[in-house]
């Protein structure tokens, strides 16, 4: 327990929180579940009460399309609070999919803890809001980011704007991408094949070079920096 407390302390949204309220009062509401990789944590339609704290592996927020498509709209990943943006709305109704990418392992615990008086001592409660309300307004700055690239017509726009983003972002030319190449192209809301034929074009134009996820921005500018805890 001793573990899965620390651990839980080192999410952005618990990390305010006394180690003995967690261990006095949310570990007992809570429940630790384990995914295999493809495995579902929230279906679409989904109510979504709990608070879910990714303690290890890799999620992908999918909206599934009725031809068979998909948009990636976020990887979550260790220590990352999953549907945030869910459960303090009126319905808490998911409109998308949550699907580990790898094993993945999720504590959660009923968000009404957070929420509604009584269950916590009232400063720990509204110092967990005062999280809950910068993390949300982080989660909109992702979609905001996200919602730039998109407006970008072109395909080879779309790349510049997002590569150019990460450089930003981590402060250097040369970065890591948090995407295999089908995500990417998820993201981007593009085909898979034409953004690899484009990659490759840019890399042939000296614009830039990649092995794999690791990209290096060669004749490219990087966008104006991104916030700092905030990744694109």
């Amino acid at each position: 327990m001793e573990d899965l407390t620390e651990r839980l302390r080192q999410a952005q949204l618990l990390e305010r929180v006394p180690a003995d309220t967690l261990r006095r009062i949310i570990l007992p509401r809570g429940k630790l579940t384990e995914y295999g990789k493809g495995g579902c944590v929230i279906s679409a339609q989904d109510k979504v009460t709990a608070v879910q704290v990714i303690l290890s592996g890799r999620v992908n927020i999918l909206y599934l399309f009725a031809d068979g498509s998909y948009s990636l709209a976020a990887t979550e990943t260790a220590l990352r609070i999953l549907a945030l943006d869910l459960i303090a709305t009126r319905t808490k109704i998911s409109p998308y999919y949550a699907v580990a990418t790898e094993p993945t392992a999720i504590f959660s615990f009923p968000a009404a803890l957070i929420l509604e008086p009584g269950a916590l001592p009232e400063p720990e409660r509204l110092a967990l809001l005062d999280q809950l309300l910068l993390m949300l307004s982080q989660l909109h700055m992702r979609t905001e980011y996200r919602m730039a690239i998109l407006s970008r017509n072109g395909l080879r726009e779309r790349i510049v704007v997002y590569l150019s983003m990460q450089a930003a972002r981590r402060r250097s030319n040369s970065f890591t991408v948090p995407f295999s190449r089908e995500e990417m192209a998820a993201f981007l809301c593009v085909n898979r094949s034409a953004l690899s034929h484009e990659l490759s074009l840019m890399k042939r134009e000296g614009l830039i070079d990649f092995r794999k996820d690791h990209f290096t921005l060669l004749g490219l500018n990087a966008a104006p920096p991104a916030h700092g805890d905030v990744e694109p």
